[in-house]
Formats: structure tokens, C-alpha cells, sequence
């Protein structure tokens, strides 16, 4: 028996396997900016967006590390 509860036409979709077995988030990263964090069950493809804008992971660790004192 399945704990999903919400219609599959509501659930996330894997942009590269159309797959709905999909974890999203949002989160804020050290520098104050928020990124959308998909990862998917079936194909293992996980991504990063920023305003609709895809992020490279690079991008991402910049933002989420914290400036050294």
C-alpha cells in the first residue's frame, strides 16, 4: 500500500524519465538564495533551480559555503 496520498496529475515529474517517484525541496543556502532541489527514485538524475534557471552543482556549492574567518 502506497503513503502517497496526492493525485499522481499533482506529483513532480523527472524532466529527463517522466518518472513521478521524485523528492523536491526548497531550501536557503548559506548566501540567502533559494534553490529548488529535485532528485529522482528511477533514474537517479538530480537537479538545482534558481528563478526557473537550472544550476550547475559548482554554482551550488559556492552559494551553500560558508566564508572562512
Amino acid at each position: 500500500m502506497s503513503l502517497v496520498t496526492t493525485p499522481a496529475r499533482h506529483l513532480a515529474t523527472c524532466p529527463r524519465c517522466a518518472g513521478t517517484k521524485v523528492t523536491a525541496i526548497t531550501m536557503t543556502l548559506h548566501d540567502g538564495s533559494c534553490v529548488d532541489f529535485s532528485s529522482c527514485h528511477t533514474c537517479e538524475a538530480r537537479s538545482w533551480r534558481q528563478g526557473g534557471q537550472e544550476l550547475d552543482i559548482s554554482t551550488v556549492l559556492g552559494k551553500a559555503r560558508k566564508p572562512r574567518l
